[in-house]
């Protein structure tokens, strides 16, 4: 079976902001998050998975991961998720 690629947005329950990454594990990679064992994140824990999409291969979720935490990317995504912020 082909590996797939996750890009995915979470939201710190603690101070509110989101953090854009990308995977091939993502119910791992959301753990390994609220369990403090990502450097970037660990003292913004815990977190809710808000949104994700799938690639079918690496350069594809790379691609889309950067242009997801530019301003642009950004503003898509919160329009994507709006009646969740409405909610």
């Amino acid at each position: 079976m082909k590996n797939f690629f996750y890009i995915y947005v979470l939201r710190s329950l603690k101070d509110n902001k989101y953090y854009v990454g990308y995977t091939s594990d993502l119910n791992k990679r959301v753990k390994e998050h609220n369990n403090g064992m990502v450097t970037s994140t660990k003292n913004r824990v815990p977190f809710i998975l808000v949104y994700w999409e799938g690639c079918l291969n690496q350069q594809d979720a790379t691609t889309r991961e950067k242009y997801l935490k530019t301003a642009w990317g950004k503003r898509y995504i919160k329009n994507r998720i709006k009646n969740y912020l409405t909610g």
